[in-house]
């Protein structure tokens, strides 16, 4: 074979298949249309913990004890037996709510129920699923079959392996609407935002709790403002409180696509633990990534297809010559 016919067959196949636009990026996922949700509110958390209390309590789990202590949970992060922890940062003296100099302020760890979940993305035997109307993330133990990948895909480290489960098993908040709990199929709001005493976490659609964030970015620092509890969008009742000043971000608007659990704070959220995140999702990334490696790893295929067929033409050619 001629080394111009040999490049031409393999760059020609090559060439077809980068054509075909098999490498075309994935874009995010956008909100369920009836997206539900919770918002966070730093500023009016007085770190009380009952709505760790309340989760256990729906969920079923045993507090966490420090050595004999069992009077009061004392978890100080997410785990098998843990689904919502409140967490404190400080700085200096921490002497001051809401402050960066000699400060501290409360910060909220559970899900974020991604709007384009990774979890969900990298899931195998899909264990992990996003409701279509909801967007709720939730888990199904019976479908699980503990690789953990999910773990990995989770830019929040949320989801929680139980290693002492012989079956092993993940656990993660599921926004208090999975088997055997359903509170919010039955019309109910997730637990911990039925026992929140400031409001700090609130219940709602997606589109109602980030107007509530919207609107709580326009305030003033000293501004009284009446915080509703509860349900955003029926309130049991309201908390009155002079405004922080609020830092001008809404988290979880557009982090990595977005999420329907967002948070607002008078602290920067680089402090409070958050993930540096761009707008993109993880999901959409991981999977364009993955699709590319997929078509790619057809063009030796091609390439020798194109090759075989100069090989057969030739041969042909030399036989009918030869005749």
């Amino acid at each position: 074979m001629k080394r111009r016919d040999f490049l031409k067959a393999s760059l020609g196949g090559t060439a077809a298949l980068l054509g075909s636009g098999a490498a075309e990026a994935r874009g995010n996922l956008e909100p369920a249309e009836d997206a539900i949700g919770m918002l966070f509110d730093a500023t009016l958390c007085i770190g009380c913990k009952a709505c760790v209390s309340k989760c256990k309590e729906v969920n079923g789990m045993p507090p966490v004890a420090m050595g004999d202590e069992t009077q009061y949970d004392a978890a100080r992060d997410l785990s098998p037996q843990t689904l919502n922890v409140i967490k404190v940062y400080t700085e200096g003296e921490g002497l001051h709510k809401d402050q960066t100099v000699d400060g501290f302020a409360f910060e909220k760890r559970s899900c974020m129920h991604c709007v384009d979940p990774g979890c969900v993305s990298v899931c195998p035997v899909t264990a992990l699923r996003r409701h279509p109307k909801t967007g709720i993330v939730t888990y199904d133990a019976d479908a699980c079959i503990g690789c953990r990948t999910c773990m990995v895909g989770c830019p929040y480290n949320v989801p929680q392996f139980d290693y002492r489960n012989p079956f092993g098993e993940i656990h993660k908040c599921q926004m208090c609407n999975q088997a055997g709990v359903e509170r919010v199929d039955k019309g109910m709001i997730t637990g911990c935002a039925e026992v929140c005493p400031t409001g700090a976490t609130l219940f709602g659609s997606r589109k109602a709790l980030l107007e509530e964030a919207r609107q709580r970015m326009t305030l003033t620092a000293g501004e009284l403002y009446n915080y509703p509890r509860g349900d955003v969008r029926s309130p049991d009742s309201h908390h009155e409180k002079a405004a922080p000043s609020y830092q001008q971000h809404i988290w979880g608007e557009r982090e990595a696509g977005g999420t329907n659990v967002m948070h607002v704070s008078a602290i920067a959220f680089d402090k409070l633990g958050m993930p540096p995140l761009g707008e993109r999702s993880y999901a959409s990334i991981s999977e364009t990534v993955q699709h590319t490696l997929y078509s790619y790893l057809a063009l030796p295929a091609v390439a020798l297809a194109g090759l075989t067929f100069v090989v057969r033409r030739n041969t042909r050619d030399d036989e009918g010559g030869d005749s």
